[in-house]
């Protein structure tokens, strides 16, 4: 069937070296690898550390990170092989159309368009947030309707969107550049935060690591984990169980190194650089998530924990407000690197789509000066203002998670498949116990997908079936693999 047409790797990295869509090769591993600090650390370590540890795992959320990380890491080892194989942008959007065909490799770039183009809304908003609380400190309060979660019109999250926008135009190495400025910052908050707080651990707030489980009276309706409607299984917090509760919501701590991949094509060399970006940022992560979640149940008791800024509430009731101050600093810098890597991610996914004519091809024109896929990068700076400044996104929110563990299980997936089809190609990185990893891989994440709410799983499905419109409406006719007839393996 023609919508399961593939695109040879030979055909991807020769559309890729060539041209006037031709980006331009900058990027070394440390600017990958800081790429991936500056989007994975973010929202999780100033706020879902509390959330976790007071209402599921308790101490033990140091644990939960750990297996959330295990779990990305599986996926991360799969993302490595091809994003060494296959060095082209697109990420799991260019891996799919190798291995699996077109139209699923349409609906995964669909997927990645909703992961990252409302994961930067949200985390704009949560930017805006950080500011309105950061200014309330020195006696300076905006308009509740045009700044903060209840706002009419969010103005900060659309003008922080704009502004990154702009900078992703003027090219990849000032963003990298200015991305580096931001995760130093952030870093040192992070690491401000360890040692201080350090001081105030008492050894009585990790009695007991893991508290005795109990189950909680499930949500009904469409706001019931779909494991729990499927399998009749009752939520379960604390416990053993409750650290793999604890897991499922911490995951969207771990969202945004597979963005990594899309900058295979302003790599210098990645076939060395981008798996040691990929796996060497989520380690770093993990560690610094693991380290700072045992540092604040030790600080305070986990069932006093805020769920909204554990962080700094934690070191106010330490008697050191100053030290909250400049965690909310810490929050504006990790948010802001986080909304611009996503759009960057975002911007690459596209641009690779519209050159393969699934979507419109003016679009991915590069600016002559700057090497940057412009055109796109301003409609998806664009729409996702307009997405920060207008619609409340709180409800929303899980469809990120949903959309990342979706893209995670098809990247697993056709690792194998690769494997079979091309077992010749050079592969710089290969995945280990192949296929035992990527089986894992997609086993951990089915499992977190399944802990999402039956409304999550639905306005997916909803995304999906306005995807699959679009495609056959547009794309399928206009493919260039299919008007020009480049060379292709039918599966």
């Amino acid at each position: 069937m023609s919508v399961f047409r593939t695109k040879t790797v030979e055909q991807s990295i020769q559309d890729a070296e060539g041209g006037e869509h031709r980006l331009k090769r900058t990027l070394s591993a440390l600017d990958l690898t800081v790429f991936g600090i500056g989007v994975i650390v973010g929202t999780g370590i100033f706020v879902l550390t509390g959330v976790a540890a007071r209402n599921t795992a308790g101490p033990a959320v140091a644990l939960s990170f750990v297996v959330a990380g295990i779990a990305c890491g599986l996926a991360a080892l799969c993302y490595a092989e091809f994003a060494s194989t296959v060095p082209v942008a697109g990420s799991a959007y260019t891996f799919a159309y190798a291995t699996i065909g077109e139209f699923p490799a349409w609906i995964i770039g669909w997927d990645l368009m909703l992961e990252m183009a409302l994961g930067a809304a949200v985390v704009a908003s949560g930017w805006s947030g950080y500011l309105t609380s950061l200014l309330r400190n020195f006696g300076i309060d905006l308009p509740a309707s045009l700044a903060g979660d209840q706002a009419v019109v969010n103005v900060p999250a659309a003008l922080i969107v704009l502004a990154l926008t702009a900078v992703l135009v003027a090219g990849i190495k000032l963003s990298a550049r200015f991305n580096a400025t931001m995760v130093a910052i952030k870093m040192a908050v992070v690491l401000l935060v360890i040692v201080a707080g350090l001081f105030f651990v008492k050894g009585a707030n990790y009695q007991p690591f893991i508290p005795p489980s109990h189950v909680v009276e499930g949500r009904g309706g469409l706001a019931a984990p779909l494991i729990q409607v499927l399998f009749g299984v009752q939520p379960v917090v604390f416990g053993v169980f409750g650290i793999f509760t604890g897991a499922a919501l911490v995951f969207f701590a771990y969202i945004g190194f597979d963005v990594v991949a899309t900058a295979a094509e302003e790599t210098r060399r990645p076939q060395r650089d981008l798996p040691i970006g990929i796996i060497v940022s989520l380690a770093v992560c993990t560690i610094l998530y693991v380290v700072v979640s045992l540092v604040v149940v030790g600080m305070q008791h986990y069932s006093s924990l805020s769920v909204s800024a554990p962080l700094a509430d934690a070191f106010r009731a330490v008697g050191q407000p100053w030290l909250a101050t400049l965690i909310s600093v810490g929050g504006i810098t990790g948010l802001t690197t986080v909304v611009m890597i996503l759009m960057l991610g975002q911007s690459r996914v596209l641009f690779a789509m519209c050159r393969d004519n699934l979507l419109p091809r003016s679009l991915a024109r590069v600016h002559p000066r700057f090497r940057t896929p412009y055109r796109i990068t301003v409609v998806i700076g664009v729409v996702t203002a307009l997405l920060a400044a207008f619609i409340p996104l709180a409800a929303i929110a899980e469809l990120v998670n949903i959309g990342t563990l979706f893209a995670f299980v098809v990247v697993s997936i056709a690792v194998i498949i690769l494997r079979r089809t091309r077992p010749e190609l050079p592969r710089s990185f290969r995945t280990p116990w192949v296929p035992l990893v990527p089986v894992l891989a997609v086993l951990a994440c089915v499992y977190l997908m399944l802990n999402l709410p039956v409304e999550t799983w639905l306005r997916f499905a909803v995304w999906m079936v306005i995807g699959a419109a679009v495609y056959f409406g547009y794309g399928h006719r206009r493919s260039r693999v299919q008007v020009t007839g480049e060379p292709v393996l039918e599966n």
